[in-house]
Parts: C-alpha cells; structure tokens; sequence
C-alpha cells in the first residue's frame, strides 16, 4: 500500500511537470470583434496520392471579419453569401491571423467549398510524362498542374491514380 501511494504522488509530479514544460509551448489565441482572420479548409476526404492523403500543405481562405466570440474558444464569423451553407462559428485552431494590407488581394474558389470545408482538387493540365522502373516493372508517372495552384506546386502522380481519381481528365488508353 505505501509502494502503491509512493508510485502515485511520483506518476502526479511527472504529469504536472509534463504539463507544465507542454503550456511552455503552447499560446491561447484570442482575438477581438472586427478583426479579419483565415479559415482553414481542407482537401476531399479518401484522395490518396503516394500513401499520403490531400496536399501537404494547409490551404485557408479568406480573410473575413469576426463578429463576435461564441464561448471561450469559438468565434463567429461574417461569410460572404457564396458560404451560406457553411455555419458561421468556428473554433480558434480553424483561424488564423490577418494583418490587414491595402495591396494584399485575395482571390479563392467559393464555389467549390462544401459544407464540411472540404474542396475537391481538379488536375488542370500535364506537364511532363516519365517512366520510373521499380525493380521488374516499369511505372509510368504524369506531372500534374493542379487547379487553383501555382506552378511550382505541380506534383508526380502515377498516371493510373490519375486516370481512376480522374477518368475525365487522362482517358484509357
């Protein structure tokens, strides 16, 4: 019994010290009505590319102005009417920062934005074509500008994920 209540005062001093060097790292984000923010929106559900599923990087969208604070840790936004469908309160990880610049210009697809904050990537064109060989086979590889992305962000995709995501885009051959 004293083994027991020594093994819990210590596994109680090791929480504590581990939450206390984890709130070291962390920040509460607050902010105020009538600040502008982004809002976070992910890519569809179930795309997988190369094990990995949607983009590797976050996309947000906005900014839009906060009306108010729902709670201690939501806010509630003003959406343009293309986002009616979506609610308009949020929690704070969904929300970024935005320090208003007047030659800053944002332009983003509403319309494709669903009600759960998911879009649907589009291949817009081909780039370039190359074959990989992997040990006995030979895996052909197509390099895929994507919609609403620049250039730079185009990415290698086997042509037969693209042509079974994508049956409109590279027909069967």
């Amino acid at each position: 019994n004293e083994k027991v209540a020594v093994a819990k005062e210590k596994l109680k001093e090791a929480r504590t010290r581990q939450k206390s060097y984890a709130d070291k790292h962390r920040r509460s984000i607050e902010f105020q009505p009538s600040d502008r923010v982004f809002l976070k929106v992910s890519h569809a559900r179930g795309v997988r590319r190369f094990g990995i599923k949607g983009k590797l990087s976050p996309r947000f969208i906005g900014p839009f102005e906060i009306l108010d604070r729902v709670g201690e840790i939501s806010y509630r936004l003003a959406l343009p009417p293309q986002l009616s469908h979506v609610h308009n309160v949020f929690h704070v990880s969904l929300l970024r920062g935005y320090k208003y610049h007047p030659l800053h210009v944002i332009s983003y697809p509403l319309d494709q934005i669903r009600a759960d904050l998911y879009y649907v990537e589009e291949p817009e064109a081909i780039l370039d074509r190359q074959d990989r060989f992997m040990r006995n086979k030979t895996i052909p590889f197509v390099k895929i500008i994507w919609r609403n992305h620049p250039e730079r962000e185009a990415t290698w995709e086997t042509e037969e994920s693209i042509r079974t995501s994508y049956p409109h885009f590279l027909p069967i051959s």
